[in-house]
């Protein structure tokens, strides 16, 4: 899923994480065998961990990246690890917590994007992806969540 022309950043990132929940309300039904996408495997525990680590890693750049400071560096072990507990049920309970979970770091991400000037979602301060197209790169979250699929 990636930005279209008239998108703005704020719906990139609101859209994927509506697509990514789309697909969770079906995960209840998950029978305990993970998907095998390119070299690794999901689950939706992990789709979702995986969603909500990169909205908080790439927050967490744009706000030191605001502030002129250097962005820490992550640690996150991603998707190369499958932990014990991405390995659980899914249980209507644990959809609950997702759309809670993702849909506050949604709105965090669409306030911040729509508080920032055209001139500093483009030329953005600091070194990497400009604003904008940190948005559009958090669109492509919906790989986690696609890779786990629709269950219904």
């Amino acid at each position: 899923m990636s930005e279209t022309v008239h998108e703005t950043p704020a719906a990139a990132v609101t859209s994927m994480v509506d697509h990514v929940l789309e697909l969770a309300a079906t995960w209840t039904a998950w029978d305990g065998t993970p998907a095998r996408v390119d070299d690794r495997v999901y689950t939706p525990h992990k789709a979702i961990r995986r969603v909500a680590d990169h909205m908080i890693d790439h927050l967490a750049e744009l706000e030191a990246r605001l502030a002129g400071e250097m962005p820490q560096p992550d640690h996150w072990h991603a998707s190369a690890i499958t932990t014990e507990s991405d390995r659980a049920p899914f249980t209507p309970e644990d959809l609950d917590e997702a759309h809670s979970r993702l849909t506050r770091l949604a709105r965090i991400w669409a306030d911040r994007l729509d508080a920032l000037t055209d001139e500093q979602l483009d030329h953005s301060p600091g070194e990497g992806w400009s604003f904008r197209e940190l948005a559009r790169h958090l669109a492509g979250s919906t790989y986690y969540a696609d890779a786990v699929g629709d269950l219904s």
